[in-house]
């Protein structure tokens, strides 16, 4: 019987279109996730909306979603990388060690977490603390971008290089940014002040 010619390994023609088709699904979701973002039209709708979305692969690892803390009408909201350990398991951000030093932050300059709002850029603990890929970041960031838009701060305060690179649109380190006033434009154009910050971990 007829068999099906092999094709010859030394062959310059160009690889099957694996990548690309398998790349497909992970843009997919990356739409989906704009879409779900642009739709939520409160705060509680985000969440759900987080909550229902299965399109991160971080959410199959993860123990819980860490949505945000604090106060969603305050006038400044802090936005951090991605959960730890302790954050996964309450469920909050910044309540590790990096949170116990955010608080003592806080407190210094007379504010606590009823008078800030706070959230992450990654909503779900990446295995092992490992950094967020590139992919993971941006299925998450419509998420955190319409999520600033409901927030509505007077004043954003990046926490850490991801944070501040992804909100700012910069490829400039978060050592020459920090302390410096910047602006957040979001998807409706609204500018908001920016203070970029060392991340507590980093202290």
């Amino acid at each position: 019987p007829p068999t099906t010619p092999v094709p010859d390994p030394r062959s310059d023609q160009p690889p099957p279109r694996a990548p690309a088709t398998a790349a497909v699904p992970d843009e997919q979701q990356a739409m989906r996730a704009r879409a779900l973002a642009r739709e939520a039209a409160t705060i509680q709708e985000l969440h759900d909306a987080l909550a229902g979305f299965d399109g991160c692969n971080l959410k199959t690892t993860a123990k819980n979603l860490v949505f945000a803390d604090g106060n969603p009408q305050a006038r400044i909201m802090l936005v951090g990388e991605a959960p730890g350990r302790d954050e996964d398991i309450q469920g909050l951000p910044f309540v590790g060690r990096s949170g116990q030093l955010l608080d003592r932050m806080l407190a210094a300059i007379g504010l606590d977490r009823t008078s800030v709002y706070i959230s992450n850029v990654i909503p779900w603990r990446p295995p092992g603390n490992r950094d967020p890929s590139p992919l993971e970041t941006e299925i998450c960031r419509p998420f955190i971008e319409r999520h600033i838009e409901l927030v509505d701060p007077a004043v954003l305060v990046t926490l850490g290089n991801p944070s501040t690179k992804l909100l700012l649109q910069t490829q400039t380190g978060i050592m020459r940014m920090r302390g410096k006033w910047a602006e957040h434009t979001t998807a409706a154009g609204k500018q908001i002040a920016t203070m970029p910050s060392l991340h507590p971990a980093y202290l």
